[in-house]
């Protein structure tokens, strides 16, 4: 079985398709491109208007490719909306997010797969052990999924309904998981959840965040752990400590803003203000000024006003973030935020997301040249002539290096442009 699989969206979605890849090269599939793979598996992000619509222009293009494909799509949007995505063309299957641990198991039955099928699309007799790798699906770090679901009300966001409730995997099963990884060969993992900071409170027996991250702080082994995006009032003082003192957790968070109108946060109903951000910004670039420090920020909720837009402008401005994620709002149907009168134009939308990220842009060159001459830890990526230092730079790289090295460097080059100088020859 020759297959193929494409990833919309969140870094969850990207762990959701790592576990998807791993169970169909276990069963002896082989990656192609989708042009000539026997199946595609897509799965879909239902975050705004322009993800299902991005989704779809994908499979119908999948579709006018490679006429025999038989498609199966999983994701938030597949599970939002089952009968519109299942009418698209080739589409055999539509497989919702709780299911999709056995998506696998399902694609063999869909293709009346036999155990000697298997192995002649090997073509190696191997077939039944994980493979896993540094490399696969052309990512060098592995992402870990160690949560799901939602139960957070946020006003414009579909996720609590596509996820469903929060659920937690055992915390001797993550870590299994994690010795797993680095016993193939992964020398940085992300961590990743839904709502990550839920992590282990539907468990019962006391384990938290905090727990997950105290254990990776005493790794054994020689790695890097990332904590993908967490919400600020979820990000504790003991995590920014944890994350400062440790040489295995990357200096690095992601901290979603949403908005930087005190009103604007509450019609969203997100459980913080603007300057209890300020306040675990500071505290974070207090403990490590080297540390990377991005956000999410959604422009156009209904109601919002030029002067609120402004007054975002000069908070993010003042804040030593390192990037920003803009968002365009769009309407949920079933959302709180869809049913909010004053809604905002479209091309009042699309300038205000512009002038955010200008200002992102901005945030980022002044991080960078903050960087320069520093001498940072770097893992090689790709073909080995790019780095990523762990506080999140991008680097080009002398070439000679293979793919998945740990390096010293020292970050040179200019902003938007960087490149590290080898500060030692020898990989560490």
């Amino acid at each position: 079985m020759k297959y193929s699989i494409v990833t919309f969206g969140c870094r969850v979605n990207q762990a959701d398709s790592l576990v998807i890849e791993d169970g169909l090269r276990a069963r002896g599939g082989v990656v192609a491109d989708p042009r000539d793979a026997d199946v595609v598996v897509v799965n879909t992000c239902s975050v705004t208007a322009s993800a299902d619509q991005g989704a779809r222009q994908t499979i119908r293009r999948i579709a006018r490719d490679n006429p025999r494909v038989r498609i199966v799509v999983t994701g938030c949007y597949a599970t939002r909306r089952p009968d519109e995505v299942g009418a698209l063309p080739n589409v055999v299957r539509v497989i919702a997010n709780p299911a999709k641990e056995t998506l696998a198991d399902r694609i063999d039955v869909d293709l009346g797969l036999t155990t000697a099928d298997r192995y002649s699309a090997r073509g190696d007799g191997a077939c039944g052990a994980s493979s896993l790798e540094p490399g696969i699906a052309g990512r060098t770090a592995l992402t870990l999924r160690v949560q799901t679901g939602c139960e957070e009300r946020c006003a414009y966001c579909i996720i609590p309904r596509t996820r469903g409730r929060c659920q937690s995997r055992p915390l001797h099963e993550v870590l299994a998981e994690l010795r797993r990884a680095v016993a193939a060969g992964y020398r940085e993992i992300w961590i990743t959840g839904v709502h990550l900071g839920s992590y282990g409170r539907d468990l019962l027996d006391g384990t938290t965040l905090e727990t997950l991250v105290r254990a990776l702080a005493g790794w054994p082994d020689d790695v890097l752990f990332r904590i993908s995006s967490l919400e600020p009032m979820d990000c504790t003082n003991a995590i920014v400590d944890l994350v400062a003192d440790s040489p295995r957790l990357a200096p690095h968070f992601h901290l979603p803003l949403q908005h930087g109108a005190d009103e604007i946060l509450r019609l969203m109903r997100r459980p913080y203000t603007t300057g209890f951000y300020e306040r675990l910004v500071g505290r974070i670039y207090d403990r490590m000024p080297h540390a990377a420090v991005g956000s999410d920020i959604i422009v156009g909720f209904p109601g919002e006003t030029d002067e609120q837009v402004e007054r975002m402008l000069m908070l993010l401005e003042s804040l030593p973030l390192t990037y920003l994620h803009v968002f365009p709002y769009s309407d949920r149907p079933g959302t709180e935020a869809a049913d909010l009168p004053a809604k905002v134009s479209g091309v009042a939308i699309r300038a205000r997301a512009q002038a955010v990220r200008t200002l992102g842009e901005r945030l980022s060159t002044r991080f960078q040249a903050r960087q320069l001459g520093s001498r940072r830890r770097a893992l090689t990526m790709d073909d080995g002539s790019r780095a990523i230092t762990d506080n999140y730079l991008k680097l080009r790289i002398p070439p000679g290096r293979s793919r998945n090295e740990w390096l010293q460097v020292v970050i040179g080059g200019s902003p938007g442009a960087l490149a590290g100088e080898l500060a030692s020859a020898r990989s560490l």
